[in-house]
Formats: C-alpha cells, structure tokens, sequence
C-alpha cells in the first residue's frame, strides 16, 4: 500500500480509483483541523470536486454508528454519485515509546 504524509499524520492509501492527488487533498486539509482525530478520511469525486468525509475505527469511542467505517458501502450507496471515482486514506497509527 501506498504511503502519504498530509499534515502532521501519516497514512496509508488502502483503496483509490486512480483519483487520488495528494496535492489538492494536502490543500483542502491545510485549511481546517477537522479531519485530525479521524481514523479514516474518505474521498469522493462528483462534478470535478472532491467531497471528504471522515470515518473512525468501529471501536473507537468517539464514533457514532454513522461515521464507523464499517458505515462506509452504505455511505457509498446512498451519499455518492454512483460511479464516481473514489479513495480512503487510513491514518498510520504512531507507537508510542
């Protein structure tokens, strides 16, 4: 799998239609914390734009049913233009010492 840097965070790119670009990703995330406590970010291309989304982990405490990524096919099926082009990028879980 593909390893990126956006930010402070490491990730791995688990799933991408040949969409991905990391510099337009690493733009929209500079502009906001927003994604930082995320264990996923999801993306979605419709109308040459890319729309993002945020996923955690099923166990993770923070999460609520509709943003744990095993909510992520349905959020495909019925939040996303069907066939559009799309990625998840998985945050790199660092070791603590």
């Amino acid at each position: 799998m593909k390893k990126v840097h956006i930010r402070d965070f490491d990730y791995e790119l688990v799933d991408d239609d040949r969409c991905f670009n990391k510099e337009e990703i690493d733009e929209k995330l500079s502009l906001t914390d927003y994604f930082d406590s995320f264990d996923y970010i999801f993306g979605d291309y419709a109308y040459d734009k890319v729309r993002l989304k945020g996923f955690y982990e099923n166990t993770n405490k923070k999460a609520k049913e509709y943003n744990k990524i095993q909510y992520l096919e349905e959020y495909k099926k019925n939040y996303c233009s069907f066939g559009s082009k799309c990625f998840l990028l998985k945050k790199i879980k660092k070791n603590p010492l």
